[in-house]
């Protein structure tokens, strides 16, 4: 090989290297900028999330009054009170049921407490596979087990705060006994009604009645009047405000 053959293909190899260092260089780039924008969407979710908890209601005195009504809904509202009506449509197994609640359910309380709203809760099952249709059947079952309101809506927050993930069985007999009685049931009847899932039945058809008649795309559904609020229903202080708008 001829000493000029010999440059000339040193030359290829620097530039070849060169250019293989090139692109490593560029990959490394665009990998480290969809780094940063990954984590910049995330921060960005995690600080709306974050501004949304960070802004959500304390209870800040006693409930409304609750009455359980014959069809299984269930009414907060100081007396006389019948307008706006807030209906929170919701499954016990939800997730972003529970999100709901915790970001939003006290303000809620509170509306109805100040006499500013008439809250509707009407508990349906979204649910057509399991566990999560089991789950979900066994808890609204077994709400309806419940004859007083203050017991419903304690029995009501412990349900979200014990709800199994959507791959496992959960709301088991003896779960829901445990919390009904913590939250105060002592009625005659009560265990053996949860034990034997008897209110199944009463719930799916209550559930069918609502799903056929709103066509309800999912929940949590929150309606103010028959509007629903969407996302506005997640964001504490829009969705005081906007309740507020419609007592006026």
């Amino acid at each position: 090989m001829s000493k000029r053959t010999r440059e000339a293909s040193a030359k290829a190899r620097i530039a070849a290297q060169r250019e293989a260092l090139r692109k490593q260089e560029q990959r490394r780039r665009m990998t480290m900028v969809v780094t940063v924008a990954v984590i910049a969407v995330v921060a960005i979710a995690v600080g709306w999330w974050s501004i949304a908890q960070s802004a959500s209601e304390k209870v800040t005195g006693n409930l409304a009054p609750i009455s359980i009504q014959e069809d299984g809904s269930v009414v907060m509202a100081q007396r006389g009170v019948t307008a706006p009506v807030v209906d929170v449509y919701e499954d016990f197994q939800c997730p972003a049921c529970k999100q709901f609640e915790e970001t939003s359910g006290s303000t809620l309380k509170n509306l109805a407490a100040e006499g500013k709203a008439k809250v509707v809760y009407h508990v349906i099952t979204i649910f057509t596979d399991e566990p999560t249709k089991s789950n979900s059947l066994r808890a609204a079952s077994a709400a309806r087990c419940l004859t007083e309101g203050s017991q419903w809506m304690a029995f009501h927050d412990k349900i979200y705060q014990g709800q199994p993930s959507e791959t496992a069985v959960g709301f088991t007999a003896d779960q829901l006994v445990k919390w009904g009685h913590e939250a105060g049931a002592g009625a005659t009847g009560f265990d053996s009604c949860v034990r034997g899932e008897k209110n199944v039945a009463a719930h799916q058809e209550y559930s069918s009645k609502i799903m056929s008649a709103l066509k309800l795309a999912g929940t949590p559904t929150i309606m103010l009047d028959g509007q629903s609020l969407e996302d506005t229903a997640f964001v504490p202080s829009a969705l005081r405000e906007a309740v507020l708008n419609a007592a006026k």
